[in-house]
């Protein structure tokens, strides 16, 4: 046997393990990549399914804004129709107690014509006085009714707040300076509010 061609078998043998090495390597590495190809392609969701997603959120958004959208007229209905109910209502109040107070008024106007009617053939000065007194007190005590009270003025301090000075003279005494000497015209309070000023004279 020729020892050159002894030599030339041994390389070639030793030269072909080492060439399916390297395939099996490759085979290896190509079989690891293919799964993480295919996982990442399970994460992506078609497009068809993102749309129909949108669709159904627009859908409920829609849903929820006609219900809000309802109820917002609906309470806008109701709110115009207890606005005109109270407006009307309060306009009945005021006009159910001008009836009131006018219908108290009128009968004390009866009872002027009474009086009136009777001095014509009265002769007792005395008996007329009465009759004024009597009309007089019954509508106090009308006024009173109606939350009306005369305003104090006789031997008080003069109070911007509730006097209205006229007219000021010298006080005939030191402890009468500042203090309201005469009343003109009576003032009067509504409840805790002032309708007329008492007219005054003050001492100075």
């Amino acid at each position: 046997m020729n020892p050159k061609n002894d030599m030339k078998h041994t390389n070639e043998a030793k030269s072909k393990p080492h060439k399916n090495v390297t395939t099996h390597t490759q085979d290896t590495t190509e079989q690891q990549e293919v799964p993480q190809v295919e996982q990442g392609a399970e994460d992506v969701q078609p497009p068809c399914s993102e749309l129909e997603t949108a669709q159904q959120t627009l859908e409920a958004v829609q849903a929820k804004y006609d219900q809000l959208n309802d109820s917002y007229l609906r309470l806008m209905a109701e709110y115009d129709n207890y606005r005109k109910r109270t407006l009307k209502e309060k306009a009945e109040l005021i006009k159910s107690g001008g009836e009131s107070v006018l219908i108290n008024i009128l009968s004390v106007v009866d009872d002027m014509e009474r009086g009136i009617k009777a001095s014509a053939e009265a002769t007792d000065i005395n008996a007329i006085k009465e009759g004024m007194e009597l009309i007089h007190s019954k509508f106090a005590a009308f006024l009173k009714q109606q939350g009306i009270a005369a305003i104090e003025t006789e031997g008080q301090s003069f109070d911007t707040d509730h006097h209205e000075a006229i007219a000021t003279v010298p006080a005939p005494d030191e402890a009468l300076k500042g203090k309201v000497l005469d009343c003109v015209q009576k003032g009067y309070f509504l409840h805790d509010k002032v309708i007329r000023f008492a007219k005054v004279v003050v001492g100075e």
